[in-house]
């Protein structure tokens, strides 16, 4: 295995050294690919320093050296690897030891496009667990039970009961199936949810594999400067950014021939409710009443379903 390693860098100065080693253990990492996005910090000179102590790290920016988010910074980052696998990793979180070992023997299966795991947690100081602690505690961000690839959409869309989730951290993908069926790859516009939105798209359109479920393979590293911290001190509603992200893989659905007509009414269930949502208390079931008469079925169906009801209400 060759494997590029993707790691978007801004305002991580403290943390990206850590990360880089962490990739740095494995010998089947080909490169790691720091893509510098503007930080504030002295993110860039950390950089800088890595890519001269390790022949394997490689340092990018974007041609104008502005900051782009997350984004299209990984998008740049995916254009210059060589490798013949992608794997993703955060600024300020990291590898641990067995985070290739299930896809050592996965990807002899070339039918295999996609392998993930379970990610941990680490608070980095003690104000940070008292902020971020009520939200990620100490569980494993994960998937309940091993699934065969073709559930792993309806399971992200909550169509099949309980799921789980799993990070773009503890992904790795086959290179060439993803860049031939996956277009675009990252959204630029979405400056939040964009890693989300990746994942509903690229599990419809490949077929990924459990790895170890069960223990973690990525640490999620929690500090007071966490992206999260944007949307928990108000400066982004958070309700608005998953308006947008349904929006976003619904505007995918409605024009992709190839998704189930129940799946679109799904999708376009949950975009309803997260709208619907946000509505001023007077305004929410005039919204309810609009959408009964122009989109009876979705709405219908929504009233009954558990997570439309859940933002509804």
């Amino acid at each position: 295995m060759k494997i590029s390693v993707i790691i978007p860098v801004y305002n991580a100065e403290k943390y990206v050294t850590q990360a880089v080693e962490s990739a740095l253990q494995f010998d089947e990492v080909h490169e790691i690919i720091l893509v510098e996005d503007k930080s504030p910090d002295n993110a860039l000179k950390v950089c800088k320093y890595l890519t001269e102590k390790h022949d394997r790290v490689k340092l990018f920016q974007h041609p104008d050296k502005g900051n782009h988010g997350a984004g299209p910074t990984r998008n740049l980052g995916l254009e210059k690897a060589t490798g013949d696998f992608i794997a993703f990793l955060d600024a300020d979180d990291y590898y641990l030891p067995n985070r290739f070992d299930a896809e050592k023997a996965l990807f002899k299966d070339p039918n295999v496009e996609g392998v993930y795991g379970a990610l941990g947690v680490h608070y980095y100081s003690e104000k940070a667990k008292e902020q971020y602690y009520p939200l990620f505690e100490d569980k494993l961000t994960t998937v309940y039970k091993k699934h065969d690839p073709k559930e792993v959409f309806p399971g992200q869309l909550n169509m099949r009961g309980s799921f789980g989730l799993f990070s773009i951290d503890c992904l790795t993908i086959r290179r060439e199936p993803m860049f031939r069926k996956l277009k675009p790859l990252f959204k630029t516009h979405l400056r939040l949810h964009q890693d989300t939105e990746f994942l509903f798209r690229l599990s419809y359109y490949l077929d990924l594999y459990p790895g170890i479920l069960d223990q973690a393979i990525a640490v999620r590293g929690v500090h007071e400067n966490n992206r999260i911290t944007t949307v928990d001190s108000k400066k982004v509603n958070p309700a608005i950014t998953r308006v947008l992200l349904w929006k976003e893989i619904n505007d995918w659905a409605q024009n992709e021939q190839t998704v189930p007509e129940e799946v679109k009414r799904h999708i376009k269930r949950m975009h309803r409710s997260y709208e619907i949502s946000l509505a001023p208390p007077f305004k929410k079931w005039g919204m309810i009443a609009k959408y009964f008469i122009t989109d009876y079925p979705s709405i219908r169906s929504g009233l009954y379903n558990i997570n439309f009801k859940k933002y509804l209400f």
